[in-house]
């Protein structure tokens, strides 16, 4: 890949100005091998696994990010869902599984590991719903551990047995970390369609059609295109699209140009690079801003679905230019925790939990980030989920929601994560009851365009 000096005159300029950073390499590792129905030597060997194959991760990426001085925020593992590569386990529950993986992590040195996963989007095995019901203790006894289960795809509808299930998971979650505003939901994420090669968390497992090892990478500039629009004088959407397509080409060659390197220190397969435009809670590093500097008032304004959608195509559509490796998301993120301009559009009334909806048939993700009032009842989260599940399902793309019905909080309160995980204010939800239908059950069928093969 070639790179002249002005490239790297800009890449200098996005990074100390406007916040550009890979936000996270991300290792995948299969586990497929480490089955074994005794748990404690399933254990010992996914512990054995993981530290011997991310032995050098954090060192190497440390290494790459001082020779290029461009930050490298996250070190990442990913691993095979827990509940494929444990299901021979003759075991209860797989919440020691959770604490290997997290000890596991620690001792690499990584700041997250994703995986304690579950597929559930036709039916659940035995071992799905050990996995499933042992994540609220997982993600209390566990500090570097993400959890996600996907419920729906377009091919197979959605699994309401498992979102009715997922909503009492979610509170349950939130009340054993209740001294912490609920902080494991925030480790925990709900799909439809997910991706097999997501380095972002809380979602990122390795998929069973990945390769032993690999990496991927995930690029964030969020900064770097809000800077790029505000550079244009009275631009018309076309302009800006085009501003947005170039921008995403540059930094997707940069985080590709890591992506490898880091792949051949390492003697690893280089997976993909997402070029998800992830928001931070500093200010200037936000989504909000880049549609609010499309000319909207404040995000959640009537025109705000429509402006996302430009941003998320112009990014693929610039990624896509420049790498043949794009994959994961990559799009643009709305978590409203860990976005300035979100938080503050919450704040102001502009934006509500039904205009999010809205957006998330045109962004990456879904509901991200999201707290409401403790006393939400499950049934409820389960409805949430469920409407989320059925945009990503029309609509042939990847939908979560990582939702935190935040123990002893009202509207009006608001929670602290800390970190890139920030702060979130209440937002309120609908009163009326979705108890019944929730109750009912079985699988909401596919749409007729699953048939297409």
């Amino acid at each position: 890949m070639h790179i002249n000096p002005n490239e790297i005159l800009e890449t200098i300029q996005m990074v100390r100005m406007e916040h550009l950073d890979i936000r996270t390499v991300t290792m995948g590792i299969s586990l497929r091998d480490c089955s074994h129905p005794d748990i404690e030597v399933f254990n010992e060997n996914i512990y054995e696994k993981i530290t011997t194959r991310a032995k050098e991760l954090v060192r190497t990426t440390n290494d790459i990010q001082n020779l290029y001085g461009i930050p490298i925020i996250n070190k990442r593992i990913s691993v095979t869902p827990i509940a494929v590569a444990a299901e021979s386990c003759r075991s209860p529950d797989f919440v020691s599984v959770a604490k290997t993986m997290d000890e596991a992590a620690k001792d690499a040195q990584v700041d997250f590991i994703g995986g304690f996963s579950a597929l559930v989007h036709k039916g659940a095995t035995v071992g799905d719903l050990k996995l499933i019901n042992s994540i609220p203790e997982a993600l209390k006894s566990t500090e570097k551990v993400c959890s996600s289960v996907n419920v729906a795809t377009t091919k197979t509808g959605i699994n309401m047995d498992a979102v009715g299930l997922m909503g009492g998971i979610i509170k349950k979650t939130a009340n054993l970390t209740a001294d912490r505003d609920g902080i494991g939901c925030a480790k925990l994420v709900i799909f439809a369609n997910a991706p097999e090669d997501n380095p972002f968390m809380a979602g990122a497992f390795h998929g069973i059609g990945e390769p032993e090892c690999v990496i991927n990478v995930g690029v964030s500039g969020p900064g770097v295109v809000n800077a790029a629009i505000c550079e244009l004088e009275n631009p018309s959407l076309t302009e800006i699209s085009e501003a947005i397509k170039k921008t995403a080409f540059k930094i997707t060659r940069m985080g590709e140009m890591v992506g490898r390197e880091v792949s051949r220190r390492l003697g690893v397969e280089f997976g993909i690079l997402d070029l998800s435009l992830a928001p931070t809670p500093e200010i200037g590093d936000s989504v909000a801003a880049i549609l609010e500097a499309m000319g909207l008032e404040r995000c959640g304004a009537h025109g705000t679905t429509a402006a996302l959608a430009l941003l998320n195509d112009a990014v693929k559509k610039g990624g896509a230019m420049a790498s043949s490796s794009v994959g994961g998301l990559s799009g643009a993120f709305i978590p409203v925790s860990e976005d300035a301009g979100m938080i503050e559009a919450v704040r102001a009334g502009a934006l509500s939990l039904e205009k999010l909806e809205a957006m998330t048939s045109v962004c990456s993700v879904g509901l991200d980030m999201i707290a409401v009032p403790g006393d939400t009842p499950a049934s409820t989260l389960s409805a949430i989920i469920a409407d989320e599940m059925a945009i990503g399902v029309i609509n042939r793309k990847t939908t979560a929601v990582r939702i935190i019905p935040a123990p002893g909080k009202a509207v009006g309160d608001s929670v602290e994560f800390g970190g890139l995980l920030g702060n979130a204010p209440i937002m309120p939800v609908s009163n009326f009851s979705s108890e019944a239908f929730v109750k009912r059950g079985g699988r909401i069928p596919a749409p007729i365009q699953s048939l297409t093969n």
